[in-house]
């Protein structure tokens, strides 16, 4: 038997929380679109990037910047659900993310290439 690819965990996040099925109440979808990484979070997060690109990070430097980016995708997946239930349950809310929503996603997304 062929051995399947490694499933990484936002493969396995999208099968749980991005799954294509609203179901969210739209009040618990309004407040996971408030969800964001505080200012402190910002900075370090900005940080440890810097000094990655620089090629002077630690091992430990590096593992802390993965715990921040898997986060920041876990976040970005609920964020996705939270519009599709929003969009299904007719809100204008979730018809289209923000321009801060959408800045995020890409900050989020960029971080993990």
């Amino acid at each position: 038997m062929p051995e399947s690819p490694p499933i990484s965990e936002a493969d396995i996040l999208d099968k749980v929380v991005a799954s294509g099925e609203p179901g969210l109440r739209p009040e618990v979808a309004r407040s996971i679109l408030d969800l964001h990484f505080s200012a402190d979070a910002d900075e370090r997060i900005r940080a440890l990037l810097k000094k990655k690109n620089a090629g002077k990070i630690t091992d430990a430097e590096s593992a802390e910047l993965d715990k921040y980016l898997r986060v920041g995708l876990f976040i970005y997946l609920l964020e996705a659900k939270a519009r599709l239930s929003l969009r299904s349950a007719g809100s204008a809310t979730g018809a289209m993310p923000t321009r801060r929503e959408r800045v995020r996603q890409q900050q989020v997304m960029s971080r993990l290439k």
